[in-house]
């Protein structure tokens, strides 16, 4: 049996197992969780990700988590302490979530999410699911209960959420995905009926089977469709559902086209962070324990044996390139112009990016042919990504400045022009902190601009690394 499926056939389980505040507490601590052990401890308390620093406010008095007395719930105060905008709603009606019995085509699951944090609610749902992004340890699974309490909190889940969460569409790690099934009226899948995993890489036509989608993407994939089959059949037979949903219920009116593309490309860039750097924990922990590790303590990378480096770098490699889109899938000729102005998500999302002193940034869309106007990962500012750990960090890196400055002429990077790889590494420098010395010293000798910020915090970081050396 295959992870996934063996993690699918469990969601009955784990629907019974979070029903109460107690059960939830009690499955945190019991069964097998991959990576609880040395070096990850995956179970630790030692975390710091967004939904962890809120409920520490809301320990503290800095925080109220407010109950609108309505259908919502809490849902609008968590967003809002979260700072994760309305316009990212996406709304999936099938049924691949552990609170699968309230989910159908009349009543989606609502999707909500920024750059860190992932919050999902369904109709008359009990918990608020969130999974919450640490640095260091990845996916951190999240519930807070609906119902109205003096003193609501957020807490850690793990056995329920980890089932699914851990298997081949997450890489194998604690992490997200993005899913894409047959679903039949009811918003069960398909029996026999293929699925897919929706990254940048796949093909529109594969994409958002069991979402509603808005937008003129839509009619290119899978979307706003439901079979009337209970068993597959080729070609699929594939109509709209007979019961649509009511947009009232919803905080917003629709499920954005763009909102899904950018959900699509985050969570296989979030999973690919996670792996690259537990590989590159888990293969320095074995090489340090073993007799060749424990007489070469503090070795550099380059004596490092090939077996070792090489359990890191692949990895780093495969983030490399989803980091600039170097397979992503085309989205045909799309008027991009008239998708950013129908969609508030894209103008949202936008604004909050970092501009270099041209006024460009790294989460401008195109939306004609490819995702984003300057195809390299907005995810490079993120925590995670800063948290690499080294040596893997410095590969990523170098092999990222050969590339944007033409060094390296890999053909998997053919999709990247010359004007491309120029502006992207124009904003990095400008808008990138913490970059490694060769990228100023490369700025230097090419004339580039960089901020003077980046300098100073290069030549603190500098001086710890000698001093910890």
């Amino acid at each position: 049996m295959s992870p996934r499926i063996a993690a699918l056939s469990l969601l009955p389980l784990a629907a019974l197992l979070a029903s109460s505040s107690d059960a939830q507490i009690a499955v945190r601590n019991q069964g097998y969780i991959p990576y609880s052990d040395a070096p990850i401890f995956y179970r630790s308390d030692d975390i710091d990700d967004p939904v962890a620093r809120l409920q520490k406010q809301v320990e503290q008095g800095k925080a109220q988590l407010v109950h609108d007395g309505g259908q919502h719930g809490y849902l609008k105060s968590v967003l809002e302490l979260l700072d994760i905008p309305i316009s990212s709603q996406t709304l999936v009606f099938s049924k691949t979530s552990f609170q699968y019995p309230k989910i159908s085509p009349e009543h989606p699951r609502a999707l909500y999410f920024n750059d860190d944090v992932y919050v999902g609610v369904v109709h008359d749902g009990k918990e608020v699911e969130l999974v919450s992004f640490d640095a260091r340890q990845g996916a951190i699974f999240y519930l807070l209960h609906e119902q109205r309490a003096e003193q609501p909190a957020f807490e850690r889940a793990e056995l329920d959420c980890t089932q699914c969460h851990i298997a081949a569409g997450t890489r194998g790690i604690p992490g997200v995905l993005l899913r894409s099934v047959r679903p039949t009226t009811t918003g069960t899948l398909v029996s026999g009926a293929p699925s897919f995993i929706t990254d940048q890489d796949s093909p529109l036509q594969e994409r958002w089977g069991g979402w509603y989608v808005t937008g003129k993407l839509a009619s290119e994939t899978l979307a706003n469709a439901v079979s009337t089959d209970a068993v597959a059949t080729n070609p699929p037979k594939l109509v709209p559902p007979e019961k649509q949903f009511n947009p009232s219920a919803y905080l917003a009116p629709g499920s954005d086209a763009v909102a899904l593309l950018v959900l699509g490309h985050q969570t296989q860039m979030h999973n690919l962070i996670t792996l690259t750097n537990y590989k590159t924990r888990i293969a320095l922990h074995a090489f340090s324990t073993s007799a060749a590790g424990t007489a070469q303590a503090g070795v550099e990378e380059a004596a490092l044996p090939e077996g070792t480096r090489r359990q890191f770098e692949r990895p780093a490699e495969q983030l490399l390139r989803y980091l600039l889109f170097a397979k992503e899938a085309p989205l045909g000729n799309l008027d991009g112009k008239q998708v950013i102005e129908s969609s508030l998500f894209a103008r949202e999302f936008a604004a909050r990016g970092p501009r270099d002193s041209k006024g460009r940034s790294l989460r401008d869309f195109d939306l004609s042919t490819r995702t984003f106007r300057y195809p390299c990962s907005y995810l490079i500012y993120s925590e995670a990504f800063d948290a690499l750990p080294e040596p893997s960090r410095s590969y990523v890196y170098d092999r990222l400045l050969k590339i944007l400055s033409g060094a390296d002429q890999d053909p998997d990077f053919q999709s990247l022009s010359a004007q491309d790889r120029r502006a992207i590494l124009e904003i990095l420098l400008e808008t990138k902190a913490g970059l490694p010395p060769q990228w100023l010293e490369y700025a230097r000798a090419q004339g580039l601009r960089v901020v003077a910020s980046q300098i100073s915090n290069n030549q603190t970081s500098s001086s710890h690394r000698g001093k910890r050396k």
